[in-house]
């Protein structure tokens, strides 16, 4: 059984930076594509990175490349998420996913495992 859990979400200022962490329960690890997501308030869930299984490939949606930072440990079964120069309209919950095979996809229906999500909150 998959099991995601997110962490590493908080309160932070404009401009700051944060890391969330993602620790997977999957036994090979290596052979899940990862992606991090979010939903603000009324809002649609948003793609916001992805990597491949090996950590060789990253994809980001314009708005957030250069600021964050998507990256892996397999042999921690964990991807994280750096982010920096925050702005507050990326006040959201942050969630992590996983599909098997090694595609990057941007949908989040391609993902069939998700974590809980953890709150990121940027205040100006």
């Amino acid at each position: 059984q998959v099991q995601l859990v997110e962490s590493g979400g908080g309160l932070v200022q404009a401009g700051g930076s944060l890391r969330l962490s993602c620790a997977a329960s999957i036994r090979t690890f290596s052979a899940y594509s990862m992606g991090w997501f979010r939903q603000a308030p009324g809002k649609e869930r948003e793609f916001v990175a992805a990597i491949s299984g090996s950590g060789d490939n990253t994809y980001y949606p314009d708005f957030v490349k250069g600021r964050f930072t998507i990256s892996r440990d397999n042999p921690k079964k964990t991807v994280y998420l750096q982010m920096t120069s925050l702005k507050p309209e990326d006040t959201a919950v942050y969630s992590c996913a996983a599909r098997e095979g090694d595609g990057i996809l941007v949908h989040y229906g391609a993902y069939g495992y998700w974590g809980q999500g953890t709150q990121l909150t940027v205040s100006s």
